[in-house]
């Protein structure tokens, strides 16, 4: 299972990223792949036509509704209504909270919940019920945001009959359904929007020493830190992290891929 980061700016595109975005690949036993992407945010649909087309994506799951998590599902509408090329014959499946047909219809000022629904399949997070996207085994689990939130736990079993488990946050404070969707991950995308001592307020984000707290909590085995704003120091979230856990760490950038 392979991840590669698309876009990891938090709240809003920033010079050098897109807002979230996070392109996960896997084998089947079949010989074929499949790919979704986590989150996908404003600015992302640029930079994703790089890895994929994205008219091809086996779903786009969705952590939340904030903007930056999943507004350039817009242009995902655009290309699979008016491509010269002619419709794909398929609906990209969509998988995000209640009310996400709506959401997406009133981003391109459109009134009907069903408007995008030639073009996109949606369907609603079941709560720790798992779906299947081809290779990979998906399941949400609530977080703690100011709306209704998931972190989302992507598995796989690769030809040496091991599982892998990659757990993304989504936007979230400390919880624990953030601890177990990354119940031993091999592992942890986790935002870290906040700063120790500078962001007071509870119940949004992570700092990074809770990103850092969640992963030990979980046991996962790695931690890659994003949704870092434009105006943090790029380096704090880890350096926050390293203070509490001892495991592998690093910053998300574009481009950066990782293998799970």
């Amino acid at each position: 299972m392979r991840l590669t980061v698309v876009g990891c700016a938090g709240s809003y595109p920033g010079p050098d990223s897109a807002a979230s975005c996070y392109l996960v690949e896997a084998d089947g036993p079949d010989g074929s792949t499949t790919r979704v992407v986590l989150d996908l945010g404003s600015g992302a649909i640029g930079p994703l036509q790089r890895h994929v087309d994205p008219r091809r994506l086996d779903a786009v799951l969705l952590s939340h509704l904030h903007a930056d998590h999943c507004l350039d599902l817009m242009g995902l509408y655009v290309m699979q209504r008016h491509h010269p090329a002619g419709p794909t014959g398929r609906r990209v499946p969509v998988w995000g909270p209640s009310g996400t047909a709506l959401r997406l219809a009133r981003g391109y000022d459109l009134t009907e919940p069903d408007a995008m629904a030639g073009e996109l399949a949606v369907h609603r997070w079941v709560p720790e019920e798992p779906v299947q996207v081809g290779a990979l085994t998906v399941t949400a689990y609530p977080v703690l945001h100011p709306v209704e939130a998931y972190a989302v736990r992507v598995a796989w079993t690769g030809p040496d009959g091991r599982e892998r488990v990659l757990a993304y946050s989504g936007d979230t404070d400390a919880c624990d359904g953030l601890v177990e969707a990354a119940r031993d991950a091999d592992l942890l995308l986790c935002e870290a929007a906040f700063v120790e001592g500078r962001d007071e307020a509870r119940g949004i984000h992570l700092t990074g020493r809770r990103a850092g707290e969640a992963a030990r909590s979980a046991g996962a085995r790695s931690l890659l830190v994003t949704h870092v704003p434009a105006w943090n120091d790029p380096g704090a979230a880890a350096r926050e992290a390293r203070e509490v856990w001892s495991g592998p760490l690093a910053t998300a950038r574009p481009g950066l891929v990782v293998e799970v």
